[in-house]
């Protein structure tokens, strides 16, 4: 049995400390139950949140994208992914997502999973959504260039994990958690 959670910090104040277009960067004061204070910086993040795309053209299939990473000063291969739009449910987010980044859209669409990067340092939030039944749709995006679309399969995770491009751990953590149910389908015979 797990101890209880420890009461919250009492947020003595919060101040933006820096703002670009892309990312508010907040300081927080703050003072624990057992009485320590400290001062956190976090990155803010958007608030109609996030969506990442496991798209499959067939139940043993991924797609993949290939795009420039600032962050790296490289090129990754990766998931779909992208930021909700104002108005938007997270379905629509991913389905847009996926025309713009893959030519693809998806008659079927379900949340895999939430997950969270650096939670110490980030307020951000991505929804997993699984597609599949796919048709070619292309919307134009807002990617600089057009992304290269790969196909993999999903069982060979150790061989994509092993080359030096693909090491984004959401997308990893993602096609682990898409692996994993497509093969609880595939032994209930719960086939596309």
């Amino acid at each position: 049995m797990s101890a209880p959670y420890p009461q919250k910090p009492q947020v003595l104040s919060r101040q933006e400390v820096a703002r670009s277009r892309l990312f508010t960067v907040e300081q927080m004061e703050l003072r624990f139950s057992n009485g320590e204070e400290r001062t956190f910086e976090r990155l803010m993040g958007s608030d109609h949140g996030a969506v990442m795309i496991v798209a499959m053209p067939d139940p043993d299939h991924v797609l993949l994208i290939r795009e420039y990473a600032a962050g790296f000063d490289d090129y990754v291969l990766t998931l779909p992914k992208g930021l909700v739009d104002p108005g938007e449910d997270i379905v629509t987010a991913a389905n847009r997502e996926l025309m713009e980044e893959c030519g693809f859209g998806a008659q079927l669409i379900e949340p895999l999973a939430e997950l969270s990067l650096a939670p110490n340092y980030m307020r951000h939030r991505m929804q997993v959504m699984l597609a599949s039944n796919l048709y070619p749709k292309r919307l134009p995006g807002d990617e600089p260039e057009p992304l290269i679309v790969e196909t993999h399969a999903i069982d060979e995770l150790p061989a994509l994990l092993a080359r030096d491009d693909f090491h984004e751990a959401r997308a990893i953590a993602a096609l682990y958690i898409a692996r994993d149910l497509m093969r609880e389908r595939r032994e209930g015979l719960d086939l596309w």
